[in-house]
């Protein structure tokens, strides 16, 4: 299958369990957005313990500009008062619509999951046609020391209370997902 193919097909099956998905051109659009999604949905604070060196001065910057709490390292203090939580995703599975993230990190875990709305950005190249094509990837991620992958497909829904379908109970409420082209930074 074509990278296009497959960037489509992810697209497609992700929106059919209600992820945004949208193009950014590189990691700054990747921030505005965060940003801009937050201050949309009455947040004031954004998650993002991934990002590094400076990409989070930039991204700090951001945060700033629109009256919003940058917060990065140790989340477990904070973690009740994340609005948005900002991940880098290590692949996409387009038959399913699904991001791989490697979680050992209990950060990462955090502002994925304790969050009302999760940003996820992905670089189009690591968009696989299914999970048989990342087969010996996912393995090396899970024989990793202290590995922990999680496989994200929309947001966090339940239907065991009663089997009434419900969003946001046990994770956020949205998920987005950027992809950023093959020139993106």
């Amino acid at each position: 299958m074509a990278k296009e193919d497959s960037t489509a097909q992810f697209a497609e099956r992700a929106r059919s369990v209600q992820t945004v998905v949208a193009e950014a051109k590189d990691l700054a659009a990747v921030f505005e957005y965060a940003a801009d999604i937050t201050v949309k949905q009455g947040g004031d604070t954004l998650a993002a313990p991934g990002i590094q060196g400076k990409e989070r001065d930039r991204l700090l910057e951001v945060c700033r500009a629109k009256g919003i709490e940058l917060i990065c390292g140790e989340l477990r203090e904070t973690a009740g008062r994340i609005s948005t939580g900002l991940t880098g995703a290590d692949w996409g599975i387009a038959q399913t619509g699904t991001l791989v993230m490697d979680s050992k990190s209990e950060d990462i875990r955090l502002a994925s999951m304790l969050c009302e709305t999760h940003v996820a950005f992905i670089k189009k190249s690591r968009i696989a046609p299914d999970a048989g094509t990342i087969e010996k990837e996912l393995s090396k991620m899970m024989k990793a020391s202290h590995g922990y992958l999680a496989f994200i497909s929309g947001a966090s829904r339940t239907a065991d209370i009663e089997r009434v379908l419900t969003i946001g109970v046990h994770g956020p409420r949205e998920l987005h997902v950027l992809i950023i082209g093959e020139d993106g930074q």
